[in-house]
């Protein structure tokens, strides 16, 4: 018999993905409200974060100047 068995996401919140990107948990709210920050869940009031999902938008982050 075969289960149909998809991975379970791994969700953080605020806090949680905060310390996982080395900044305050209010930092990261104030780059979700101005739009800058990585891409979030809104589960009912909840605001949760994939793990999967920092690790892309982190690596993304890298530059090799500072212009742009």
């Amino acid at each position: 018999m075969q289960t149909n068995h998809t991975p379970t996401r791994r969700l953080l919140n605020e806090r949680e993905a905060a310390a996982e990107l080395g900044i305050s948990f209010r930092t990261l709210q104030q780059w979700r409200v101005r739009g800058i920050g990585p891409a979030y869940l809104k589960i009912g009031r909840s605001v949760r974060y994939d793990a999967a999902s920092l690790e892309i938008w982190l690596a993304q982050q890298t530059r090799t100047h500072t212009t742009g």
